[in-house]
């Protein structure tokens, strides 16, 4: 797995698998705690990365979604939605981000 993951975070995963194994656990568990589904869950862990204003996590949940086979308008309505509770600025950063995945030039 830690080879799938960014350098750091791969990195971190390499060094301390037992850190990993407990942190990916606990994700899981999480994800099993209540009645979302899977694709609602990718949705709101994408809006949690706009909101934490973190690229990287934006990019990362992005992948997952079009992997999971979230449409990309989906994906970009959460942007859309972020902008009355986090502002233009911020919303059209993270469609950028978005973006950067869904329409690459």
């Amino acid at each position: 797995m830690a080879e799938q993951l960014p350098s750091g975070a791969g990195d971190v995963a390499k060094r301390h698998p037992e850190i990993w194994k407990a942190y990916a656990d606990l994700g899981k568990a999480c994800a099993e705690a209540g009645p979302l589904d899977k694709s609602s869950s990718r949705l709101v862990k994408l809006a949690l990365a706009i909101g934490a204003g973190s690229e990287g996590a934006v990019h990362s949940h992005v992948r997952r979604a079009l992997d999971e086979s979230i449409a990309p308008e989906a994906i970009k309505q959460v942007a859309l939605l972020s902008i009355p509770t986090l502002g233009f600025p911020q919303a059209v950063a993270a469609l950028t981000w978005i973006e950067d995945i869904t329409d690459p030039k």
